[in-house]
């Protein structure tokens, strides 16, 4: 391989890489040449997300639980932690198991990089925002999160998992990275999981009322995948520690979204409004300033775009059963 061309890692793991955002990794990676050896218990993601490279060379996939420690074969040169429930129906149905992926999941996640002399990216999130007092947030805003409510155990499990993060470089020198994500959307995405994107595409698509929360005026900002995905590369490129934003700086209302939905799917579904969850937060836009200035990184697909492709994607395939969830197993390390 020309050297102009080498990929800059030999060999990946990525922890959560059957999930949504982790299996558009695993793909990236593998398309630039580099080996990658995904991690998954399957309790939210699905092997479905990863059929498509299982006979590709260099890709591993390996069951098992990174709440216990686990091992990958071969010298590895970057881990990219993304293993964590992170819809509202999933971490609320899983509190403790997500808890102890922030925190042990991040531990051993963490020993596997610093053993391997690893780059270790932790995918952290917009929520260690809660309902922010400060608009649109910057990494240096300390978030107004109720640490006790019921998000909290996703919430208060990745600031942890930031905390242990930050002091694992700066006790024992391992080189980290912490990104951010906002609001994230696109293909692969399972229907009906607590999150706005997919609920509105499904029910649309079924000709259902779109359940809008609230009087819909709560803003989000979405970025589509293959930006998402972009940025956490460069920032596993660079060797800033972060925390750094990645998100569409664009805010939408949840109700011009759930509008915007139905008129792309040529919809005839109407908006029905229901209650809005407890925490919810009011405003959610990120500061790319960082990102941007040390990353030369920004969101390119537009929400039109973005959403087009999504309606498509669950369009062709909303004859096909969703996958079954499959509890979280009881024992690591099993390569299927």
């Amino acid at each position: 391989m020309d050297t102009a061309s080498a990929p800059p890692w030999k060999h990946a793991v990525v922890t959560g890489g059957a999930g949504f955002v982790g299996s558009h990794l695993c793909t990236a990676l593998l398309d630039q040449g580099t080996a990658v050896t995904c991690v998954d218990d399957f309790c939210t993601g699905s092997p479905e997300n990863v059929a498509h490279l299982r006979d590709r060379p260099g890709f591993t996939l390996v069951e098992a639980d990174v709440g216990e420690p686990f091992g990958v074969a071969g010298p590895v040169d970057l881990v990219l932690h993304f293993a964590s429930p992170a819809s509202p129906a999933d971490y609320l149905r899983l509190p403790l198991h997500t808890l102890r992926t922030g925190s042990a999941g991040t531990r051993n996640a963490l020993d596997l990089a610093r053993a391997s002399g690893a780059r270790f990216i932790l995918a952290s999130t917009s929520e260690v925002y809660g309902d922010p007092l400060r608009h649109p947030q910057s990494e240096d805003y300390w978030g107004n999160v109720n640490p006790v409510g019921p998000r909290s155990v996703y919430d208060e499990a990745k600031r942890f998992s930031e905390a242990l993060t930050m002091a694992e470089a700066t006790s024992r020198g391992t080189n980290t990275g912490i990104v951010r994500l906002f609001n994230t959307y696109g293909p692969r995405m399972r229907g009906h999981d607590g999150r706005a994107v997919p609920t509105f595409v499904c029910q649309a698509l079924a000709g259902e009322p779109l359940t809008v929360t609230g009087d819909g005026q709560q803003t989000r900002s979405l970025a589509y995948v293959d930006d998402t995905v972009r940025g956490i590369l460069a920032m596993a490129a660079s060797d800033l520690r972060g925390p750094v934003n990645l998100g569409n700086p664009v805010e939408i209302t949840m109700l011009d979204l759930a509008r915007k939905i139905i008129g792309l799917a040529g919809s005839r579904s109407d908006i029905r409004f229901i209650d809005r969850p407890t925490d919810d937060p009011a405003v959610r836009c990120p500061d790319i300033t960082l990102a941007r200035g040390k990353l030369l990184w920004e969101p390119r697909i537009a929400a039109d775009e973005g959403l087009a492709r999504v309606i498509r994607w669950f369009r062709e395939r909303r004859t096909a059963p969703e996958p079954v969830r499959v509890p979280v197993p009881e024992t690591a390390g099993q390569v299927v």
